[in-house]
């Protein structure tokens, strides 16, 4: 056998041992939750935006038609409560994912262990 070929068998030796393997498995799986995670994280941030153009949309609407129907201020009074309370509802969840998604992360074992 060649120098070259005993170097490839040693090499393979060394980086199929199951310590190695288990723990670069461990490691990519971490990876993959990782990257779930931030994704999660970004669907929750686009969540987010959108509900805020849409509460934004809706406010302005209500705001525009109180000044055209002073006499029905407390309906549209309403409509914006609601809108901001629906706005305040998303931003506590977008914190909640974002720590979740943080904790899932932090608790999963990277293989560095």
């Amino acid at each position: 056998m060649s120098n070259l070929s005993e170097a490839i068998e040693e090499l393979n030796k060394e980086v199929l041992k199951p310590s190695v393997v288990k723990t670069e498995g461990a490691g990519k799986a971490y990876q993959a939750v990782a990257q779930s995670m931030a994704i999660a994280i970004q669907d929750v941030t686009d969540h987010l935006r959108n509900i805020s153009t849409l509460t934004s949309t809706a406010v302005a609407v209500a705001t525009e038609r109180m000044v055209a129907e002073p006499e029905k201020a407390d309906l549209y009074s309403k409509i914006i409560a609601k809108a901001q309370a629906n706005m305040n509802r998303t931003a506590d969840s977008f914190e909640k994912i974002g720590v979740q998604a943080g904790n899932v992360l932090k608790d999963f074992p990277s293989g560095s262990d």
